[in-house]
Formats: structure tokens, C-alpha cells, sequence
């Protein structure tokens, strides 16, 4: 039998038949700050449990079920959540994960619709093929995390940092990014992984020094946006707003800027911008 107990107080939380925690039927539990670090819990089933506060980093998370839990506060550092289910693909069906430390966790393949991850710590988290589809980061810390092939499509992303993240071949379209840091972020590159932004909300957004080489931001909104430095070779920007963006150094070689809302924004100290002659307003 297999004793979960609260960290510090070391109080028997839970007991569960068996020598370990694989597989185990976790469902409904209160395990409101257990000491779960380094655990085995592969393929268990942790539906609406409440692991609030706990302990779980270096656990062993791959492939369970996680519907509905309550994870605010957290400790997933480290953890492996590769394959984990943390929605069923409804609201109601999404785990809560408020303030969670999830730095360095491997959240590979993951299925995160709807999930409510504000204000975490996703610092060098492994998201690579998540489906984040509607997932709510707002002000979380996704610095340096990968972050490829992953789905965020009507993400909220408002004020997160992404600064250094590797967003290769994600699809954002329609995601919140407004004021969100994404400064020195990889979106885009000459072998076909580049990022979809499509209808994006970017605005005031700091993308300075960010690689989108080929990145698709059909109607983006990039308005007041901070795009220093950034490399826009033969990215798609068919309808995009840049109104009153900053330009200066980056680079639009192979750009159409035809249909781009360029207006107040400084394209003199802009780089390869072929810029039509009806143009007007431009700094």
C-alpha cells in the first residue's frame, strides 16, 4: 500500500492498494499540498483531484489523465507530462493550473484546450505538438521554452513573455498576444517551419530581434509594436496593420507591402522595404 502524504507535516493524505502509483485510480482525491516529488504516476487517473500546493516536481506524469484537476500553485518542475490529458477538450473538462511552476517540465504532445495556465512558470518547458488550442497564458513565462508544431490557435498570450522561445511551425492564428515579449523568439526559418499568425493580436507586442523568415501574419494586428531588428524575410503580411510600428533595422527583403497599414510608422530606418508609391504618412 502506497501512503501520499503532505509535505512538511508529513499527515497521511491518501493510501492507495498496490506498491506504486502507475496506473493508479486517483479520481476526486484531496491531495491538497502532498509531497509527490519524483513519483511514478504514468497512465494514472487524476480527474478532479485537488493537488493544489503540492509537490510534484521530477514526477513521472506521462500519458495520465488529468480532467478538471485543481494544480494552482503547483510544483511541475521538471516534471514529465508527455502525453498527459489535462482537458477533455471542454471548459468545464480543463485542469486549473494558476501560478504553477512548470520550468523545465516536458509537456511533448500534451493536450492543454481551455486550460487556465495564468501567471505560470513555463521557463524551458518542452511544449512541442501541445494543443493549447484556447488555453489562457496570460502573464505566464514561456522564456527559451520549445515550442514547435504546437497548436495555440485563440490562445491568450496577453503580456506573456516569450522572450527566446522557439515557435517554429506553431499555429497562433487568432491568439492574444497583445503586449506580450517576444523579443528574440524564432518564428520562422528557411525550411518551411515557420509560424502561422494569422488575425493575430500583436499590438504593443515586443517582438524585437525576432527571426520570422517566411512566418504567414495574414491580418495581424502589429499596431504600436515594438519590431526592431526584426527579420521579416519573405514573410507573408498580406492585410496586417504596422500603424505606428517601430521599423527601424528590420528587414523586408521579398515582402509584399501592398496591402500592409503602414501608417506612422518609421519604414525610413526599415531595411529591403519596397514600398509602394501611394504610401502615404509614413515616418
Amino acid at each position: 500500500m502506497v501512503e501520499i502524504r503532505r509535505k512538511g507535516t508529513h499527515e497521511v493524505l491518501g493510501t492507495v492498494r498496490g506498491d506504486s502509483l502507475a496506473g493508479a485510480d486517483l479520481r476526486e482525491m484531496r491531495l491538497r499540498e502532498a509531497d509527490l516529488r519524483g513519483a511514478d504516476l504514468s497512465n494514472a487517473r487524476l480527474d478532479h483531484v485537488d493537488l493544489c500546493g503540492a509537490d510534484l516536481s521530477g514526477a513521472n506524469l506521462q500519458h495520465a489523465v488529468l480532467f478538471a484537476a485543481h494544480l494552482n500553485e503547483t510544483d511541475l518542475r521538471n516534471a514529465r507530462l508527455h502525453g498527459a490529458r489535462l482537458s477533455d477538450g471542454s471548459q468545464a473538462g480543463a485542469a486549473m493550473m494558476l501560478d504553477c511552476n512548470l520550468s523545465g517540465a516536458d509537456l511533448t504532445g500534451a493536450d492543454l484546450r481551455h486550460v487556465e495556465i495564468r501567471g505560470a512558470d513555463l521557463q524551458g518547458a518542452n511544449l512541442t505538438r501541445a494543443d493549447l488550442r484556447k488555453a489562457c497564458l496570460s502573464r505566464s513565462n514561456l522564456s527559451h521554452a520549445t515550442v514547435r508544431h504546437a497548436l495555440l490557435i485563440d490562445a491568450n498570450l496577453r503580456e506573456a513573455n516569450l522572450s527566446g522561445a522557439d515557435l517554429r511551425n506553431s499555429h497562433l492564428n487568432e491568439a492574444n498576444l497583445v503586449k506580450a515579449d517576444l523579443s528574440e523568439a524564432i518564428m520562422g526559418s528557411d525550411d518551411g517551419h515557420s509560424t502561422v499568425l494569422n488575425l493575430a493580436n500583436l499590438e504593443g507586442a515586443n517582438l524585437s530581434g525576432a527571426q520570422m523568415r517566411h512566418a504567414v501574419l495574414m491580418e495581424a494586428n502589429l499596431r504600436n509594436a515594438n519590431l526592431t531588428g526584426v527579420d521579416f524575410t519573405h514573410a507573408i503580411l498580406g492585410g496586417t496593420v504596422m500603424r505606428n510600428a517601430n521599423v527601424r533595422d528590420a528587414n523586408f527583403e521579398g515582402v509584399e507591402l501592398a496591402s500592409v497599414a503602414m501608417e506612422f510608422a518609421n519604414f525610413s530606418e526599415a531595411r529591403n522595404a519596397d514600398i509602394p508609391s501611394y504610401k502615404h504618412d509614413l515616418r
